[in-house]
């Protein structure tokens, strides 16, 4: 786990997170060039954990060099029928669009280095999230990068009942407890190499959250 040492209880948030960032940044660097299978095995330990309703839309992204791979599980789900979007900022201040990714999509790169579908590929509205994150905690609160383009996705989404949030990622970025604010949304499951954290809820049908948990449970590979 990330030894956190950041906090204090009268620590300002922002510059909390900020530190914990520069801090999760490193840790991931190094899972990224120790754990070089770790998206295989996220993608069955989600297979085997998280109930995907058929059909389903689903957003995805595509890694930086830096980033956890989710290609193994996307492309899975995307054999498997779900249709997959990956992001588009919009501008500051905006919840993301997401658009249509297939295997023969040749893909553009956006804002922040951001490879996203060309302006022509259809949008989706995705039921599911694979959500990537820098340093997460058990009760299902994740450190993003600082835009706050997930949380505002997720809150829209939630409002409309039809989000369900997974953080895919290294078990290292594990953290006692992340900063946050009211505007950080809560993820549902975090699914790591390691194990497959379900925080409250789980989607029982299409458009449709049921709560399947009060406190944290776990699926250890």
């Amino acid at each position: 786990m990330l030894t956190q040492t950041l906090l204090t209880p009268s620590a300002d948030i922002d510059t909390a997170k900020a530190l914990l960032r520069r801090n999760a940044t490193e840790r991931r660097r190094v899972a990224v060039r120790d754990s070089p299978n770790a998206g295989a095995v996220v993608r069955d330990n989600f297979l085997a954990a998280v109930k995907v309703p058929a059909g389903i839309p689903v957003s995805a992204y595509w890694p930086l060099e830096e980033e956890f791979d989710p290609r193994p599980l996307f492309m899975e789900l995307d054999r498997r029928g779900h249709p997959i979007g990956l992001p588009v900022i919009l501008g500051n201040g905006q919840p993301l669009l997401f658009r249509r990714w297939e295997p023969a999509t040749e893909l553009v790169r956006g804002p922040f280095r951001v490879m996203t579908p060309p302006p022509t590929a259809p949008e989706i509205i995705p039921n599911l999230l694979l959500v990537p994150l820098l340093a997460f905690d058990r009760a299902g609160y994740r450190l993003g990068y600082g835009g706050g383009f997930y949380d505002r996705t997720i809150a829209k989404l939630r409002n409309a009942g039809e989000a369900l949030a997974v953080g895919v990622t290294f078990a290292a970025l594990e953290v006692p407890s992340v900063p946050r604010d009211d505007t950080d949304q809560p993820l549902d499951w975090i699914v790591t190499e390691r194990e497959a954290i379900r925080i409250g809820y789980q989607l029982s049908a299409i458009g449709s959250r049921e709560i399947v948990a009060e406190v944290p449970s776990r699926v250890e590979s």
